[in-house]
């Protein structure tokens, strides 16, 4: 149990926040030695050059996040449940898995992987849906020193492929098909299709979990079961340094491919650990249930590494809040007793467009705190959870992080900081937010707005993308040297509260995915009928955001059916990146609004696509002024 880094009151909040900015290698050596287990000490809490964008945490140290999240839990909660795996359908048994079970399984889990020759520093990719294995499969990867990477279980073959190439995977770990809601997915049929434009991949273990009827190819594709039961129960950990990667997640860039942050073994761990212990005020014998998807850095923090670092027993849940009907995730609540809940307000504007009975008829006295996650919360959906689910005795808190800061920035402590709605709140101690404007000034005071950055490395952030430290320097570092620049914009209230106001640069946030837009705009572009296409979002009642796309045809595609060449070209989105990225709405337009430097004017089409035609700013820049009216006017 993490018993030394509790925030008990708001005196105690800032007292800790004050000590952790004056002094921070002190703040986090005294977390780090208090409540960890190393193999050796570190020789340098912190090391860092924010310009160049290079930085270390505990230097030379010597550990294994596993050891940490299993091994040491052992000799006091063996018996205890680490995961409650809660099924796709209700009428399936939900899964226990005991500290002990669980060691024992990545254990075995870790001795399959390497008899098929993975090793410490190889990368290995997990395409799984939120089954048992998908964890313990991440954990043995952990424990014997390798890499993983897991990609979203949602995403097509070409995603799948492109995460592949870019780390260079020798192992692909995936299962013959997964449950969703009333659907059966056929996963191996798309890691086939991705890994013929793969030479990287040696082996392909296989989970079964549907039963589908797939396709092996020798010398390459194994059944897991047929090396696990006969694999020991005995792994000796790798003995990892700190700055020795953990993983690489893949988020989406707003220009070009996916970027691969990557993730380190001792800053990462010591962060998760301590912002999940704060932010969702745990004590033993807690039943902690976040909704996400491991397959996003929600799960990798906050379903597994976070909870299990703690010692806490964490739900893993492989269904959809709608399944078998809208009254499921309250249900799962009752029947676990669960006491902190963490979901995303996708999820939650869409359950509160149905009765509130769904709510009603079960019992949620268990819970303690509710959370947000993935896109600052609306007012309406604020007030709806606050009153229906949480009773209006549970606090709210809104978390506002990123893949690339590895762990929750700025939130509500619960029963500590008071909550206002659609307020992120204030930063957890460690993390300097300042605003800034666009001429790289710093904005002092309160009741502004401005680009958040952050001015002083905390553990869990990411080292670096993937393979191309410049890409990271450029992305995040460049816009205001010696910052972390974060891409989002915030408000700062009259008491220091912070409010994200959302992205300024060229990603999207739709359902909690941070969508960028090149990737899917170069998508459109391969349909044959297309000549250009631009893509904004636009506000939607359940999805936060939706995409709107503007698309000029070529000569060719101008005598084609409108409404079939918007299905081909959702359905060319669909296989190229999945269908998490499919458009709302398509308009077919003859031009797109572009300065004469031929930079389209985005904050043109956002404001057509939001149905606001008051101000479209200064247009003396552009090319083509008069499309803007026939754009407006043609608008869906």
């Amino acid at each position: 149990m993490m018993r030394n880094y509790h925030i008990q009151n708001l005196q105690d909040y800032f007292k800790e926040y004050k000590k952790s900015i004056k002094n921070p290698k002190k703040f986090w050596d005294k977390i780090a030695d208090e409540n960890f287990v190393w193999y050796q000490r570190w020789s340098k809490v912190v090391d860092y050059n924010m310009e160049e964008a290079n930085i270390k945490w505990f230097k030379n140290a010597k550990l294994n996040i596993t050891k940490n999240s299993l091994d040491r839990h052992l000799s006091v909660r063996g018996d205890k449940t680490a995961i409650i795996w809660e099924p796709n359908d209700p009428k399936e048994e939900a899964q226990h898995i005991s500290f002990n079970e669980l060691y024992e399984r990545v254990n075995k889990t870790a001795n399959v992987l390497r008899e098929m020759g993975v090793e410490k520093g190889d990368r290995v990719c997990i395409y799984l849906p939120m089954i048992p294995e998908l964890a313990v499969t991440m954990l043995a990867c952990a424990k014997l020193g390798a890499v993983h990477s897991v990609i979203f279980a949602g995403f097509s073959a070409a995603a799948v492929a492109s995460r592949v190439n870019d780390c260079g995977a020798k192992m692909v770990i995936t299962s013959d098909g997964s449950y969703r809601g009333n659907k059966v997915l056929d996963l191996k049929s798309i890691v086939d299709e991705a890994l013929e434009k793969c030479e990287t991949v040696e082996h392909v273990l296989v989970v079964k979990r549907t039963n589908n009827d797939v396709k092996m190819k020798e010398g390459r594709d194994y059944w897991m079961s047929e090396y696990y039961d006969k694999a020991s129960t005995d792994f000796v950990t790798v003995i990892m340094d700190a700055e020795d990667p953990l993983f690489i997640l893949y988020t989406s860039g707003s220009t070009g491919k996916p970027k691969g942050m990557l993730h380190t073994c001792a800053g990462y761990m010591v962060y998760t650990a301590y912002t999940f212990k704060n932010v969702f005020n745990y004590k033993e014998n807690d039943i902690y249930w976040c909704t996400a998807d491991i397959g996003w850095i929600t799960g990798h923090s906050y379903i597994l590494y976070g909870p299990l670092l703690n010692g806490a027993t964490t739900v893993i849940f492989e269904g959809v809040p709608t399944y078998p009907d809208a009254g499921r995730f309250w249900e799962v609540i009752e029947k676990h007793k669960v006491t902190q809940f963490y979901t995303a307000p996708t999820a939650i504007r869409s359950l509160a467009k149905e009765s509130v009975e769904w709510v009603q008829k079960h019992n949620l006295e268990s819970l303690k705190v509710i959370g947000s996650v993935g896109e600052p919360i609306n007012d309406e959906a604020w007030h709806w959870y606050n009153d229906n689910v949480g009773n209006k005795k549970c606090p709210i808190v809104d978390t506002w992080w990123q893949t690339e800061t590895g762990g929750i920035l700025i939130s509500p402590i619960p029963f500590v900081t008071p909550t206002k709605p659609t307020y992120a709140t204030l930063p957890l101690p460690g993390v300097q937010p300042v605003l800034m404007d666009d001429k790289r000034n710093e904005i002092s005071g309160n009741q502004v707005t401005g680009n958040l950055c952050i001015r002083f490395p905390w553990p869990g952030i990411a080292r670096t993308i993937w393979g191309d430290h410049q890409r990271y320097k450029e992305t995040y570092f460049s816009a205001f040297p010696g910052k972390y620049f974060t891409g989002d914009g915030a408000l700062r209230d009259e008491v220091g509260y912070y409010r994200i106001t959302g992205r300024v640069d060229d990603v999207i946030i739709v359902s909690g995915h941070n969508l960028g837009t090149a990737p899917i705009e170069d998508s459109i572009n391969e349909h044959p009928a297309v000549a250009e296409s631009a893509i904004v979002g636009y506000p939607h009642d359940v999805k936060g955001n939706a995409l709107y796309g503007f698309v000029i045809l070529k000569e060719s595609g101008e005598e084609r059916n409108r409404e079939n060449l918007a299905k081909e070209i959702n359905q060319l989105i669909s296989e190229q990146i999945g269908p998490i990225a499919k458009l709302d709405k398509i308009q077919f337009v003859s031009g797109l609004p572009k300065t004469r430097s031929g930079k389209i004017m985005r904050r043109i089409l956002r404001k057509i696509a939001e149905g606001d035609f008051t101000n479209f700013g200064d247009t003396s820049t552009l090319l083509n002024p008069e499309v803007v009216d026939e754009i407006k006017n043609e608008r869906i």
